[in-house]
């Protein structure tokens, strides 16, 4: 809204005759100088390099990470940064009526979940991808659930989980179909790379799913050997697909040869090889985003990037 309205005021055109940059501020009420003097980060979206430029000399002064990155996306950030303590909030908040209800110190219990700098207060498990899976998460978090409900309390963030989970899986099966082929090909059956757990794989759900669907379906996954998977682990994958055996494949060549939409769907480093060899007339829908190009629509895509 602002550019246009600028050029149309003007009568100029931005980039050349003036420059615009989103200059997001992150300061907190009450803070709000301190903050600005220690900031976490700097972030200039900038339409070209010399408005950039002209920006980043204001803060030349200020001992912060300088991110220059495009318009929209530092937009975004801004949106981002504050669904992000709101959602921390409000977690916070449903894990402590739990807590009362059941007579914990929620307290505690949270410093104790702050300390964890390498899982809980990261960058990890931030990064936009496929839905989760394993047979920890699904299982924690439907037992609380549980729990909450026996005590009647309600917990609507932690509830809305498993259902937005679900529409990533939903989201991959649309985005397979809407390319056509019926000739499909999974690499990385597992939920995780270096792992052969199948249960509660997201992408053992979206195999079954596009079965069921009539689609040929080849699988790759070093990781999954029938034979050598025992226990619950082994009975997971045969209840829900009984004739895995005849899916599987023993080489990465064998899936690319016979798909035509191919789906990354763990990032085992091996399949960054792929890439490179994907045919003109293939698709590939990249779950985990294994490479560091952009999605282009029917070309090489994610389903949350």
């Amino acid at each position: 809204m602002v550019l246009p309205t600028l050029e149309a005021s003007s009568g100029r055109q931005a980039g050349t005759d003036f420059g615009l940059c989103v200059n997001p501020e992150f300061l907190r009420e009450g803070s709000a100088v301190q903050d600005y003097l220690h900031p976490p980060k700097t972030v200039i979206g900038e339409l070209n390099r010399a408005s950039g430029d002209l920006l980043a000399s204001v803060y030349a002064g200020l001992a912060a990470p300088l991110v220059r990155t495009d318009i929209e996306t530092a937009e975004m950030v801004k949106y981002a940064d504050n669904a992000w303590h709101a959602l921390k909030v409000g977690f916070a908040n449903e894990v402590g009526r739990l807590c009362k209800a059941v007579h914990v110190d929620s307290h505690r219990v949270m410093d104790i979940f702050c300390r964890d700098t390498k899982l809980n207060l990261s960058a990890s498990y931030l990064k936009p991808g496929f839905a989760f899976g394993g047979s920890c998460l699904p299982k924690d978090l439907r037992a609380l659930l549980h729990k909450a409900r026996g005590l009647d309390v309600p917990l609507p963030i932690l509830s809305a989980v498993l259902p937005s989970n679900e529409l990533q899986i939903e989201r991959a099966v649309e985005t397979v179909i809407e390319h056509g082929s019926r000739k499909v090909g999974i690499l990385g059956l597992s939920f995780k790379a270096g792992s052969d757990d199948l249960r509660n794989s997201p992408m053992v759900e979206l195999a079954e799913r596009l079965l069921g669907k009539g689609f040929e379906i080849r699988i790759y996954d070093d990781n999954v050997k029938l034979a050598s998977i025992h226990g619950t682990n082994r009975d997971y994958i045969l209840n829900r697909i009984p004739h895995i055996s005849a899916l599987l494949a023993s080489t990465i060549d064998e899936v690319l040869e016979h798909a035509g939409t191919v789906v990354i769907g763990n990032a085992a480093p091996e399949f960054r090889a792929v890439l490179p060899r994907i045919g003109y007339r293939q698709t590939v829908i990249d779950l985990v985003r294994i490479g560091e190009c952009h999605s282009v629509s029917g070309v090489y895509e994610g389903v949350s990037w």
